[in-house]
């Protein structure tokens, strides 16, 4: 979406370099779900691209990490800089809805996420894989993106898996109801006539 006088563009671009990885992510919060995923980890990017075409957030992720050791700084550090572009996007949260949900279902797999963008930053995950992987990614990694999200875009984060044995399917529905609850959550509120959705005034925490 075109930035205007009055609806400015909830753009972000963060790059973050360690001895372990290099992340660069641009997002557009008012985007069509345009994405250009690479990290290096074929169902990470998989998954991401299903965060990015459900939440219809544009997103541009780019990483290079310790790949040769394992997966797991790639994966925590990708949902660490996601979610400081998420939080930098939004600026002040004015005029957001602020809170979403969304239960989605893959085949036998039933996964509920429910977001507050409240500046308080927590994790609630109830999920649990029946393998040790999907594809060459460690199924336990799943816990460590989303909560590295949800820490550094400080919001309150629960998902819930209510039914499901494929671990493929639980996976992608987590990331799934992701995407549609933050959807909902960043989603400018016509009735809210540019307020900050809190009786507080700010959502810094």
């Amino acid at each position: 979406m075109s930035p205007t006088a009055t609806a400015p563009a909830r753009t972000a671009e963060i790059s973050r370099a360690t001895s372990e990885t290099e992340i660069r992510i641009r997002i557009d919060l008012d985007g069509t779900g345009q994405g250009r995923i690479a990290t290096g980890i074929g169902f990470l990017d998989h998954m991401l691209t299903a965060l990015c075409r459900h939440s219809l957030i544009d997103m541009e992720i780019e990483a290079r990490g310790d790949l040769h050791i394992d997966f797991h700084h790639t994966t925590e550090d990708v949902g660490i800089v996601l979610g400081q572009a998420i939080r930098q996007a939004l600026g002040d949260k004015r005029g957001i809805r602020r809170y979403g949900q969304a239960l989605v279902p893959m085949d036998e797999a039933l996964v509920e996420a429910a977001i507050d963008i409240s500046g308080r930053p927590f994790l609630a995950w109830n999920a649990t894989f029946t393998r040790d992987k999907v594809g060459e990614m460690d199924t336990e990694l799943f816990e460590e993106f989303f909560r590295a999200f949800a820490m550094n875009s400080a919001i309150t984060l629960h998902v819930t898996q209510k039914a499901g044995t494929n671990a493929h399917h639980v996976a992608e529905g987590c990331f799934k109801a992701l995407a549609r609850a933050l959807r909902m959550a960043v989603e400018p509120d016509p009735r809210a006539a540019g307020a900050i959705p809190s009786t507080k005034g700010s959502l810094e925490g």
